[in-house]
């Protein structure tokens, strides 16, 4: 019987250059009809990644209080890489959703309650069938919510292994450089509603606030 080993990630020497040019990004949100590029006034910016970024997207589209999100790649080591080089696992970036919200609508909790409860956070470099360290769970956010999104993160892990779950992987960071994804990967299961989604997440539910820890 052949095994497979496990997707690992590149070193920063190993990974692709990339290039100076940045990918076009569509004027407007092909959903919102919100604008894809800065300035974002008065809102604030979260990145997550969860698996294949189309399905990602919609999730977090659909909820009161985003007023935009774009796909692209973000934790990485490659200059404004193509989905082509990203695929090939030689970027270090993982696919990600760009949500820029109005923090007066929806909290930066609510948004950690989407994430966590949209995809299984205990795979590692996969997501269901999607198997690549560009599929890994990853937040990335100003450093100064690190620390809630650890504290939601360690509470959902004693509900999940209550469950029957192993240890969450998700990788969290302060937010680094984002590349915007090609054009048609933008709000892509709007254009084509029967495309493939593969999110489905462990039915766990993950409720608000449970990264409050009294005090």
């Amino acid at each position: 019987m052949w095994f497979t080993p496990p997707p690992r990630m590149v070193a920063r020497e190993d990974a692709l250059p990339g290039r100076t040019q940045s990918m076009p990004v569509p004027e407007r949100h092909f959903v919102l009809g919100t604008p894809l590029l800065p300035p974002f006034p008065e809102c604030e910016i979260a990145w997550f990644g969860m698996g294949c970024f189309w399905g990602a997207e919609k999730l977090f589209w659909s909820h009161a209080g985003v007023r935009s999100t774009s796909v692209g790649y973000a934790g990485g080591y490659t200059l404004n890489p193509t989905y082509k080089e990203v695929c090939s696992g030689r970027t270090g970036h993982a696919e990600v959703v760009q949500v820029v919200y109005d923090p007066t609508l929806v909290g930066f909790e609510e948004l950690l309650r989407v994430f966590w409860e949209g995809h299984d956070p205990t795979q590692g470099m996969r997501q269901g069938n999607d198997v690549g360290t560009q599929y890994r769970s990853t937040v990335y956010c100003e450093e100064s919510k690190l620390a809630l999104v650890a504290d939601t993160r360690d509470t959902y892990q004693r509900t999940l292994a209550r469950m029957g779950y192993g240890a969450i992987t998700t990788e969290l960071q302060a937010a680094g450089p984002y590349y915007y994804a090609e054009p048609y990967h933008q709000q892509y299961l709007a254009k084509n509603p029967g495309g493939y989604c593969g999110h489905g997440g462990t039915g766990v539910s993950c409720p608000v606030g449970v990264g409050k820890t009294p005090g």
